[in-house]
């Protein structure tokens, strides 16, 4: 899924105004191609499968050693004899020092892990602690990137901690609140120069990355096969003939273009459980969209895009891009003509805070393209970005062709608006801003329009069973008017009403009505 975003519910006037003409003189396309029925895609997601996402099965996490200390992971570290958290000046790029009396994100550190007892410490500016020159050194933020001489051992008790080099030597806060490495021996748990109190500021990620890093690369393929061959098999898409759901969106994550052995620490696997999702979509009659959710880099820094540690850096690297084309153009090359393949989704949920509108633009352009050179009847659709952007701005970005799509995801969540609106209030939200909102983009004279993630879940407090299904038929009412149809997020969830399965069996989604 998607940490999502909230499309903007209230369009400039003059641009609805545009939009709404559009929508007397140009009606929108009445059927997609290569499905049957109704003619509109009526999907279910299968998040958590190929892209792992913590929050949707956190069993999987449940035995990594030191597995509150993962990729990611944000901490902070006071000294337990002067009583001053450990600061990078600045937020790195110069001297650390043990001068602060409370925390905040110079004194916030992000753990790239290394081993169970191993991490490397990035600052908030990006630079990693480093201690060069062995003992004696004194610690500095100033490490592009990190080897021997940013790697730090950690030893624990509780919420103690001692931090020390490869060779062995402590580090230790001085009464010149500096941070050296010189403490003279083995230090004690009481309270003493090389003790720390750590805090766990934050610890939000729990995605590929953290997990194969997490475990290893021998338990994590373990862990990863096993989830592969049972969290969706074949007796699921047969559930999902039988409830007349005719497309499935599939999440992958860049490294699936180099399986069976992806660079570290990803997990091979993953293309062959695309491929029997493949194979049991052409059984039940099931259209596939595949859904590049993980790209080089990351596009938008969270646990869904395989980000090492929160930062995005998809959108700063040629090579990145380039490299995110090439897994497209596999993609295409390897489904293209495959009988089960409804299209192909370049890129899911880019940042509007760190992925500029042109760059994206440009790469959705050339992947376009990509994929045209293998199938000329395929959907390549185009995800709006997340965050504070404008629905409108791929419409306006004159790049459109045959059979394409903008993806928009809908949650009434992530977003304080939402906070507290009643059970009336959600609903009438959908009728009144999301309607006119999708009916006016059906009209643009461009892209059909698809909601590719959508939940039967809001902010409401001990919704009733009835609350649930108002709010549920007003959803499906609602963007069964998007001219390309909808997704559900997801089809199994630890979290109940994020599962459709489970709304189905329970009778807390309507979707048979429709």
């Amino acid at each position: 899924m998607s940490s999502a975003f909230v499309v903007e519910a209230v369009m400039n006037e003059w641009v609805l105004a545009i939009l709404l003409c559009c929508w007397v003189l140009c009606p929108s396309a009445l059927a997609v191609e290569g499905i049957h029925g109704d003619g509109k895609v009526r999907g279910v997601n299968l998040g958590g499968w190929l892209v792992v996402e913590g929050w949707i099965k956190p069993s999987l996490f449940d035995n990594i050693p030191n597995g509150d200390m993962l990729d990611g992971t944000q901490v902070q570290f006071k000294s337990s004899t002067l009583q001053k958290y450990v600061c990078a000046e600045n937020g790195g790029g110069m001297a650390v020092t043990v001068s602060r009396d409370a925390a905040s994100s110079w004194e916030t550190f992000t753990l790239w892990r290394v081993s169970e007892s191993e991490f490397q410490f990035r600052s908030s500016l990006g630079q990693f602690l480093t201690c060069d020159g062995g003992e004696g050194c004194v610690v500095a933020a100033t490490a592009q990137s990190p080897s021997t001489s940013e790697t730090f051992f950690i030893e624990r008790n509780n919420s103690r901690v001692h931090v020390k080099l490869a060779n062995g030597v402590y580090l230790q806060a001085t009464k010149e609140n500096q941070l050296t490495a010189d403490f003279p021996g083995q230090p004690e748990w009481d309270d003493n120069a090389a003790t720390f109190l750590m805090t766990i500021a934050a610890n939000n990620l729990h995605g590929d990355y953290q997990l194969a890093n997490g475990y290893g690369h021998s338990k994590a393929k373990e862990v990863l096969q096993e989830h592969r061959n049972t969290f969706i098999t074949i007796e699921d898409f047969n559930f999902l003939y039988r409830q007349g759901i005719n497309t499935v969106r599939i999440p992958v994550g860049w490294w699936i273009a180099f399986d069976p052995n992806p660079p570290a620490p990803f997990i091979g696997g993953s293309l062959e459980a695309l491929d029997n999702a493949f194979s049991w979509a052409v059984d039940y009659d099931i259209k596939c969209i595949i859904d590049l959710h993980a790209a080089p880099g990351s596009q938008n820094g969270m646990e869904h895009s395989a980000s090492r540690d929160g930062w995005t850096g998809w959108s700063n690297s040629s090579d990145y891009i380039s490299k995110t084309l090439n897994v497209i153009d596999f993609l295409a090359k390897r489904y293209g003509r495959h009988p089960a393949l409804l299209g192909i989704e370049l890129l899911n949920e880019p940042s509007a805070a760190t992925v500029p509108l042109d760059t994206l633009v440009s790469y959705y352009k050339k992947g376009y393209d990509i994929v045209r050179k293998y199938t000329s009847s395929a959907y390549v659709i185009l995800c709006q970005r997340i965050g504070n952007a404008d629905p409108l701005e791929l419409y306006q970005a004159n790049m459109w062709s045959h059979n394409v799509v903008v993806d928009l995801h809908y949650y009434n969540l992530f977003d304080t608006f939402f906070a507290n609106l009643s059970s009336v209030d959600n609903i009438e939200f959908i009728y009144k801003s999301r309607e006119p909102q999708l009916r006016a983009l059906n009209s643009a004279n461009g892209p059909l329009v698809f909601i590719g993630e959508w939940v039967n879940e809001w902010n409401v407090k001990s919704g009733s069973q009835a609350e649930y299904l108002n709010f549920g038929k007003a959803q499906l009412e609602v963007y069964d008017v998007a001219s390309f149809g909808w997704a559900y997020w997801t089809l199994k969830n630890d979290m109940k009403h994020w599962d459709f399965e489970w709304n189905i069996k329970n009778n807390y989604l309507p979707f048979g009505e429709f």
